[in-house]
């Protein structure tokens, strides 16, 4: 990841809280020379030293084909919003964007054993909607047991973590100052959202 020295954005807790509160990201692996990719919900194991996502693709989704050969990206990337140049002190200025990302890189394994393939899913399912757990456990075995054969689980250990939080931080106070005042103003509530992580992120 290309990231200006304004811009790093270094502290591995702030990143890992930053995949889990934006948890749908992009996984991209190389297939003959080319990207592919997919889009997925992940849960983020981060209960050993060994930082780890896991997650499933369709069974017909080639991807997981590639997967344990080669190392995967998966892209995290939210919020985000347009920064105009009439927030500048300088007239010679032009627009730009302001976003947080964070890249995870590693090879991933495919859970192939039914208890683990079982408790994998389960993890999703109490990261995401706890309150489902009840319904999951009394639904039959036979349409568990359908759903389980739908899907290839697998996990992914991170072995570097790279991000990027660009916040306006090379501004000035009263130009940050504006920018915020305009995106708290904002109809859309992702540019909104922006606005806490500016607040928080010291220049």
């Amino acid at each position: 990841m290309y990231t200006p020295t304004h811009f790093r954005f270094e502290n591995e807790t702030d990143k890992v809280n930053f995949m889990k509160r934006y948890s749908f990201g992009t996984i991209i692996t190389v297939k003959d020379d080319l990207p592919i990719a997919t889009q997925l919900p992940f849960f983020i194991d981060d209960s050993s030293d060994r930082l780890k996502l896991i997650s499933h693709f369709a069974v017909a989704n080639e991807q997981a084909k590639y997967i344990e050969d080669k190392p995967s990206l998966i892209i995290f990337s939210e919020p985000h919003a347009y920064i105009s140049p009439t927030h500048y002190d300088k007239r010679e200025s032009v627009p730009t964007w302001d976003y947080i990302s964070v890249h995870a890189y590693g090879t991933a394994k495919i859970i192939t054993e039914e208890p683990l393939k079982l408790e994998a899913l389960e993890q999703m399912i109490r990261f995401y909607e706890k309150s489902y757990m009840q319904q999951w456990q009394d639904l039959p075995e036979k349409f568990k047991t359908g759903m389980m054969r739908g899907i290839i689980a697998f996990e992914l250990e991170i072995t570097d973590l790279q991000g990027q939080k660009k916040l306006s931080q090379n501004k000035t106070e009263i130009e940050i100052q504006r920018i915020t005042d305009h995106l708290e103003n904002s109809d859309n509530t992702v540019e909104k959202e922006l606005v806490e992580f500016m607040k928080n992120t010291k220049k």
